[in-house]
């Protein structure tokens, strides 16, 4: 399998700066392109007072992009020197369809995600987004995990 573009997904935590450096090797090697994505989580609402209108997004929706779009710019410095790195955010209702379907949109040749290594009742609260992405999607996924302490 020749790389030639690789997505990370990043949701702008310590733990999701875990696959840069191998991912940055390994773009490094292949000569590939890398793609660091944000998905703003889109939460739909009924107007008030019109139940049967369709849901309508945030109105800061924008506003939330440019502060991801910020962060995750000052997120990937000193990261990937060298290599073509775009730094993507995009907005979605489903965070893991939306990075799939961004990396299927985009020809990526791998999907790399960092998990929070989660348990037990926050597991079940929070969910898992890298699950998710494992389970649904049909690219290969690298899952970087948590060092064992």
């Amino acid at each position: 399998m020749k790389l030639q573009h690789i997505v990370v997904a990043s949701d702008l935590s310590t733990e999701s700066l875990r696959p840069f450096r191998p991912v940055a090797e390994l773009a490094r090697e292949a000569g590939a392109r890398v793609s660091v994505l944000h998905v703003v989580h889109e939460l739909r609402a009924l107007p008030y007072g019109a139940p049967l209108a369709p849901p309508i997004a945030s109105i800061s929706i924008e506003e939330e992009c440019e502060e991801a779009r910020a962060a995750l710019e000052r997120q990937l410095e000193g990261h990937f020197e060298g290599i073509d790195c775009k730094a993507q955010v995009i907005s979605g209702e489903d965070v893991p369809r939306t990075l799939i379907g961004f990396a299927v949109e985009h020809d990526a040749d791998v999907i790399a995600v960092s998990t929070h290594g989660r348990t037990g009742l926050r597991h079940l609260a929070l969910g898992s987004v890298s699950e998710a992405i494992l389970r649904l999607s049909e690219i290969p996924v690298l899952s970087f995990h948590r060092p064992k302490p």
